[in-house]
This record gives structure tokens, sequence and C-alpha cells, in this order.
């Protein structure tokens, strides 16, 4: 009887490691997963994290196609307490320390992209436009992408995500 239900959990394991392997890129990426990490890599080698080493944030992909992302680093609260009166400084640092994006999405399995269709972001010049990214890793619990053109010729981007449990 032990062997018989041993034999059944190695068999249920298999089956969902073999479905895991066998479901589409854009069916695994369906859900909810927490920002990890942004890590540019310049031209020349050097890193940066453009959210610092610790930020928040989501990205959600719907199974309709729809995408939003939220990405926030170590931003300043606003001295005034109101978010239309704040200083400058304190509206520039908040707007280099984040971003947000929506829009839908689309999965070519062969080339192992996602491309975003940019209903609107945080970074207003990105409206409408249409923002390919590599799928370097898809599993269960972990994804990361990489954008091989980030503004300004900074180098690549390689965001880091895992599943929100």
């Amino acid at each position: 009887m032990k062997f018989a239900q041993n034999a059944l959990a190695a068999l249920a394991l298999t089956a969902c490691a073999t479905t895991q392997q066998t479901q589409s890129f854009k069916t695994q990426l369906i859900g909810t997963w927490d920002f990890v990490v942004a890590e540019v890599t310049a031209p020349d080698g050097k890193k940066s994290y453009p959210f610092g080493k610790a930020p928040k944030g989501l990205l959600i992909f719907t199974s309709d196609g729809r995408f939003s992302q939220i990405h926030v680093g170590d931003v300043p609260r606003i001295a005034s307490n109101n978010r239309l009166t704040g200083a400058a400084e304190e509206y520039g640092a908040i707007m280099r320390g984040s971003l947000s994006v929506f829009g839908t999405y689309t999965v070519d399995e062969e080339k192992r992209t996602v491309t975003y269709k940019i209903v609107s972001s945080s970074f207003p010049n990105w409206e409408g436009e249409a923002q390919t990214r590599t799928i370097d890793k898809l599993t269960a619990d972990e994804f990361v992408n990489t954008n091989p053109n980030v503004a300004g010729g900074r180098g690549s981007a390689s965001n880091f995500y895992r599943r929100t449990k």
C-alpha cells in the first residue's frame, strides 16, 4: 500500500512538472508578480539600479492580454503632505524613482519575447509605443525579462520578478 501511495505521489509531481513545461509562455505569465529589482548594464559593463536595490512594485498579466506594471524605488515623501503642492526637487526625485505602465501584451513563443503595447505611462513619451522584452527566465515562481535598449542609450535592463504568493 505504501509503495502505491509513493508511486501515485511521484506520478502527480511528474504530471505537474510536465504541465508547467508544456504550458505556453502566456499561460505561465498570467498572474501577479512582485518586482524584485531592475538592473541596468551600461555598454561599458557597469551596473546600476534605477529603482534602488530594494524596490517595490507589481507586474500583472491578465488572461485577456492586459498588463499593468508599477516600479517604485526609494522616493521622497512630499513635505507639504499634498501631492499637488510638492517642491520641484520632490517631483523630480519621484519621477526618477518610479514608473507605471499599462496596456496590452502579446507573447511570441518561438522568439521567447513579450511585447507591451503601451496605452499610458507615468513617462508619457511611451504612450502608444510597442516595446519588446526578451523572456530570459520563466518558472512557476520567477520571471526575468530584458529590455535590450534602455532609453538614452544607457544599456540593457533586466527586470526580476517573483510570483506573488
